[in-house]
């Protein structure tokens, strides 16, 4: 008896990539993409089945790691964001050469906007460099339909393939049909062919040749040709398309979905040509001359680069980012791609109520947050430091004047080198450096760059924000944590070891609640970097962030309160920036706000006019 459900875009993924009987999965956390290996997960579980799911250290290992399984004929999957795929792409060119023998689809999740990443990059550039086919969904439902079509053709042509659904695909939620899942059966067989899977440069060249083969053959595929809203392939749309005139429009991913829509709300769906482009890369020769012989004007809507519209190769006839039809940056929200369908018909401009302007809240860290009192800390040791920092929730360090730099992951220590190496070459004093990183981004990225650090002489401070998990993805686990996602038992990885076996000598671990000694330790830190046989001082500020339900709590909450010596200054808010202290007005004293405050106790060091204390 079949079963409905609405599933959440990632989940539904993860459902496919189940039904698909995918043996293997790698993952990194990363927001859109991080539901889809949690998803399967849950789904090993209730379902008992033969799958391999892990939470990989990065995503370049995540992606050897799934390539090797495919390498013996299973079908595995990689999955992550799009920046994460900058992390992945060297083993990403090489696979395209060497292909695979079971299916292999590369699930990237891009971010227009961006609402949560470093840039709005797309990864169909990455498709097309790599010069393997990239499949562009515009719901849920299809993300989970082109799971399959995505293996089927890996398969054929004993390539990888890449899914590309996009943030508004990832969280969206659709209503769809829950499969019946059968049992694995694929047995491993890993056929030893070195002149293919470790090709020298000579076959390398051949592979490369073969590679181009496999890309014109896929174009030519008739099922992953553009076809129009009514599902009518090019070919038998003749009439159709005579009868629209002389425009068309193409779009692919969500924006198809919203020109449909927008189509069909202006009455125009039936008059205007709407061509869905399932797989942006690569687009069929005879599809593209066929296009630009019968229609004088193409539209074409993608997110985020101009992927589909660079391979029609006429800027005469093709209107989009290339000619600033289309905005260059930013989502193709409905409104915006109303205001293109408009203008590119020449339809009076659509009259809207505009929201009224309400400020909103910026993003602050939670209260009671450990890096919250780390960053302080630093700040008091440090207050005329350079900062670099990374990627996590610690990137909110930026509201408290604690972050100068973030560039990607790991970069803090490669940008806290850099500035040491900048100022000492050029025969000043440097400033103290005071860079930061999160636990899970040391493991993904900062490891060779500490290394690399130790070598070259450099000298900074650099606190590790160890709060024992993935916080801003999920509370995904970190190799520290000696437990693996499905509960497997394994070996803890210490951070303070790993530093000191890079070379760093100052490795110091500390509670970042306890705020006088902790500020003290990073003085203690600070002093070792301009010692004559000092270096690179490494402080670990552990403490389990607090919205991770599985991490014990070893403190008792305090019973916070505001005397009256406070003065209204609010430095406690400006410099410390607790959700849960809170200014009613001008002149007025702090108050603290009892649904919010944790009791950690920390903002008692904080107040200049000791009006902050520890009631009874």
């Amino acid at each position: 008896m079949s079963k409905y459900h609405i599933l959440l875009g990632n989940e539904a993924i993860a459902y496919g990539l189940v039904e698909c009987s995918c043996t293997l999965a790698a993952s990194y956390p990363g927001t859109p993409a991080s539901e889809v290996l949690s998803t399967l997960l849950g789904l090993k579980r209730q379902h008992a089945l033969d799958l391999h799911a892990e939470w990989s250290v990065n995503e370049k290992v995540a992606f050897e790691v799934a390539l090797a399984a495919a390498y013996t004929g299973r079908r595995a999957a990689v999955i992550m964001k799009q920046v994460g795929l900058n992390v992945a792409a060297d083993p990403l060119m090489s696979a395209a050469y060497t292909g695979v023998k079971g299916g292999f689809v590369l699930v990237v999740a891009d971010d227009p906007g961006p609402h949560s990443s470093q840039t709005e990059q797309d990864s169909r550039f990455y498709a097309m460099m790599a010069k393997l086919p990239v499949l562009d969904p515009t719901s849920p439902a299809e993300a989970r339909q082109f799971v399959r079509m995505a293996y089927e053709l890996s398969e054929q042509f004993e390539i990888p393939v890449m899914l590309r659904p996009t943030t508004r695909i990832c969280h969206a939620r659709q209503d769809m049909e829950l499969p019946c899942f059968s049992g694995f059966r694929q047995t491993p067989a890993f056929d030893r062919n070195p002149g293919r899977w470790a090709a020298t440069p000579k076959f390398r060249l051949m592979l490369h040749h073969q590679l181009n083969e496999k890309i014109e053959s896929i174009a030519q595929q008739a099922q992953f040709y553009p076809r129009l809203a009514n599902d009518d392939p090019l070919r038998l749309a003749a009439e159709r398309g005579n009868r629209s005139g002389s425009v068309c429009i193409l779009a692919s991913g969500v924006v198809f979905a919203h020109t449909k829509e927008i189509l069909a709300d202006l009455h125009l769906y039936d008059s205007i040509p709407l061509y869905q482009v399932l797989m942006p890369y690569p687009l069929s020769a005879g599809f593209r001359q066929e296009l630009l012989r019968r229609y004088d004007k193409v539209l074409v809507l993608e997110e985020t680069s101009p992927v589909i519209e660079l391979q029609l190769q006429n800027k005469e006839k093709v209107l989009g980012r290339t000619n600033h039809v289309v905005p260059a940056a930013g989502e193709l929200l409905p409104e915006v791609v109303e205001d293109i369908v408009r203008k590119f018909l020449d339809l009076p401009s659509a009259e809207r109520i505009e929201p009224p302007n309400i400020a909103g809240r910026r993003p602050t860290l939670c209260a009671g947050c450990p890096h919250r009192a780390a960053f302080f800390a630093i700040k008091k040791a440090f207050p005329k430091a350079i900062y670099p920092s990374d990627i996590g929730c610690y990137t909110l360090g930026l509201n408290l004047g604690a972050v100068d730099t973030v560039l990607c992951m790991g970069a803090a220590i490669g940008l806290a080198a850099g500035f040491y190496h900048a100022y000492r070459a050029g025969g000043v004093d440097h400033p103290p450096i005071a860079a930061t990183i999160g636990d899970s981004t040391f493991f993904h990225a900062g490891i060779p760059a500490l290394l690399n650090a130790v070598v070259q002489g450099t000298r900074f401070v650099l606190v590790v924000l160890d709060n024992s998990t993935t916080a801003m993805t999920g509370h995904q686990p970190t190799p520290a944590g000696g437990m693996t996602v499905d509960g497997h038992q394994v070996p803890q990885i210490s951070i303070a070891e790993i530093a000191r076996a890079c070379g760093v000598r100052f490795v110091e671990t500390a509670d970042p609640y306890r705020l006088p000694e902790f500020i003290d330790l990073l003085k203690k830190a600070g002093n070792h970097t301009r010692d004559a046989d000092g270096g690179i001082a490494v402080v670990i500020a552990k403490r389990p962030c607090l919205m991770d339900r599985t991490q014990p709590r070893s403190w008792t909450p305090r019973n916070i309160v505001i005397n009256d010596k406070c003065k209204s200054c609010d430095f406690c808010i400006k410099h410390f920036e607790c959700p849960a202290l809170q200014s009613p007005g001008e002149k007025m004293p702090v108050q603290i706000d009892r649904t919010l405050c944790t009791g950690c106790a920390v903002c008692v060091h904080v107040c200049p006019n000791r009006a902050i204390e520890i009631a009874g």
